[in-house]
């Protein structure tokens, strides 16, 4: 029923900031900006208000704005997957029913974080959310924000009973989870890596791709792993893998997206603003940062934002 929509959603699927000016407000401008720039770069889809994207610092009218504009600059390019997962149920289902009205081609919806949801709990929330519309809905497994752990069991009967239930993105370290997933869910199930080391050996047992927030600061070389590999040539896959992993370690020195924010103020791309709670890391760690990220960019060439 989805196999065409599953064909095309594979590779790096780029999960943008949300760019805020210098008053708070959303910078909608930067936002189209970015959007352009990953699908200029070779991004093989776009992602907005996932946790790279602040969400739970944007009200529920922010949300449905950003995805709006995001939807509207994608333009159809490449496939196109707002995260529409709360903490909430009825936000969960509104924003998700939202985002199937405006056209999306499917869903990132998040297991509940805080709540602290039993197996069964989580299982009657995704059913619900599946149910309530009829776009493909990708889960978003992140126990390390979330405090929950989506077990392969409830993911697997998940998948059974919900047809649209159509992949996984897994931000979990547990790599023997993550390899029982296409065991028990079915090597067509999409399953994408949501840890930046983890990008690579994810393709190598079978994974559809990754939303990696690295794709956020150099979004060509990111795209180019998964090119690389669906090419044939493993040792540039590998190459480009070890070439990102310093930037990958010093992005997540504090909760993203803390560093990405300070990053793309250094390349010019965006003012590096978060929004209270967050905000951005120490001075000595962004020292660090633009110390790495010279590494792979002349940052005396970028310009400031506009």
């Amino acid at each position: 029923m989805f196999q065409l929509v599953k064909k095309r959603l594979r590779g790096s699927i780029a999960p943008i900031v949300t760019p805020f000016k210098k008053d708070g407000s959303i910078d909608f401008d930067t936002l189209i900006s970015l959007i352009n720039w990953h699908i200029e770069s070779g991004s093989h889809g776009i992602s907005v208000t996932g946790t790279t994207g602040e969400p739970s610092s944007l009200t529920l009218e922010e949300r449905v704005q950003v995805i709006e504009v995001a939807m509207k600059a994608v333009n159809g390019r490449v496939p196109f997957v707002p995260g529409t997962g709360s903490t909430n149920h009825e936000e969960t289902l509104y924003l998700t029913n939202k985002a199937q009205e405006l056209g999306v081609d499917a869903a990132l919806v998040i297991v509940p974080y805080y709540n602290k949801p039993s197996q069964h709990a989580l299982y009657k929330h995704f059913k619900a959310v599946a149910n309530s519309v009829d776009i493909p809905i990708i889960i978003y497994n992140i126990p390390g924000r979330t405090a929950t752990n989506l077990e392969v069991k409830t993911l697997a009967k998940l998948s059974k009973d919900c047809p649209n239930i159509i992949g996984v993105k897994e931000s979990n370290k547990d790599f023997e989870h993550v390899n029982r997933i296409l065991l028990e869910c079915g090597r067509d199930f999409l399953l994408y890596s949501g840890i930046e080391l983890l990008c690579y050996p994810m393709l190598a047992i079978g994974g559809a791709g990754y939303i990696s927030a690295t794709a956020n600061i150099l979004p060509k070389q990111v795209a180019e792993l998964y090119d690389a590999w669906t090419a044939g040539d493993i040792k540039r896959a590998q190459e480009i893998h070890y070439e990102l992993m310093p930037l990958n370690d010093v992005l997540f020195k504090d909760t993203n997206p803390a560093p990405l924010k300070a990053a793309l103020g250094m390349l010019g791309r965006a003012e590096p603003i978060l929004r209270l709670p967050m905000d951005l890391p120490t001075q000595e760690l962004q020292d660090e940062i633009r110390e790495v990220l010279n590494q792979y960019v002349d940052l005396s060439a970028a310009q400031p934002v506009q």
